[in-house]
């Protein structure tokens, strides 16, 4: 690879991740990223930091809307189509695919990531790309709004407890491991959990490929998401690819789902989730299991 934006454009030169020939560079204003844990991968986030990101959201968001959750949307075997052409194209928001927002010091109104949440023991986990949370430093103002659209947060708005990524991210940007869980909150509603209100996807590892599948995520210049039809595919032991054009930055970290809604990969890895017409994911194999099961342990 040479010289290409990732898929996450963050906010207008105050905290963008370029991926130069394979290494991420991070470029940020004091107060946007903390060391955290480089060697485990991990950051606890500060509570503090947490709620004033959460407060800094819901100055520019409408928060409100169902309180229960809805089933997850999708396709069934049966029903699965293409996408013709394989270009994405505006899709109704879903209630368990979201934006990710980094109120405070780089706050423009706009998101710069996508995650979706996964299903877990907790109830409480997102997954999305390492490199939407960590460049030179965990990103400590980070704001996950489920089942965003034009300007509406109808699920609330949920801040990390912790973040977790695979330690080979932190040290040299693997493309293999781009992979993050991040454990929520909903500062305000102590309690409530992230899956009661917005149902999960089931995740899968080691999935054979190619299957149908679907993505899903957030242009960083758009208010409601993208979505695309096609086949997964492998691309060597450690990265899928997805053929469909249009998948633009902002993105990264939406959700990879094959028939059933069961989540398969993420926007990420390759060329930081790579070009006009191809989207990659860090492999669901046996390296992102353990993440997983690291995560949703604590």
């Amino acid at each position: 690879m040479t010289g290409r934006a990732v898929r996450v454009c963050v906010l207008a030169g105050v905290c963008c991740a370029l991926v130069v020939a394979g290494v991420a560079f991070g470029v940020g204003r004091m107060g946007t990223v903390a060391r955290g844990d480089g060697g485990q991968g991990r950051y606890v986030q500060d509570t503090a930091l947490a709620d004033r990101a959460a407060a800094a959201a819901l100055e520019k968001l409408t928060e409100g809307g169902p309180q229960t959750a809805p089933p997850v949307q999708g396709f069934a075997e049966g029903t699965w189509k293409a996408s013709e052409p394989l270009e994405a194209r505006d899709v109704p928001a879903e209630p368990a695919v979201g934006a990710l927002f980094s109120p405070g010091l780089d706050w423009d109104d706009d998101h710069h990531c996508s995650g979706s949440v996964v299903h877990s023991a907790g109830g409480d986990l997102v997954v999305t790309a390492a490199h939407c949370v960590y460049s030179g430093g965990f990103r400590n103002n980070l704001a996950f709004v489920p089942g965003y659209e034009e300007g509406k947060a109808p699920y609330g708005v949920w801040v990390p407890t912790r973040i977790d990524v695979d330690p080979r991210w932190v040290r040299d940007s693997d493309p293999d491991v781009d992979v993050a869980f991040i454990r929520v909150r909903r500062a305000g509603h102590p309690g409530q959990r992230l899956e009661d209100v917005t149902g999960a996807h089931p995740v899968r590892f080691g999935r054979q490929l190619p299957v149908p599948a679907r993505l899903v995520g957030y242009p960083n210049d758009t208010e409601r998401p993208l979505g695309c039809s096609g086949t997964a595919v492998a691309d060597g032991p450690a990265q899928l690819r997805f053929d469909c054009a249009d998948v633009p930055n902002g993105t990264s970290g939406g959700p990879v789902l094959s028939t059933g809604n069961i989540l398969i990969g993420v926007i990420g890895g390759r060329d930081g989730g790579g070009d006009e017409t191809t989207s990659y994911s860090s492999y669901f194999g046996d390296d992102v299991r353990a993440l997983y099961e690291r995560a949703v342990r604590g």
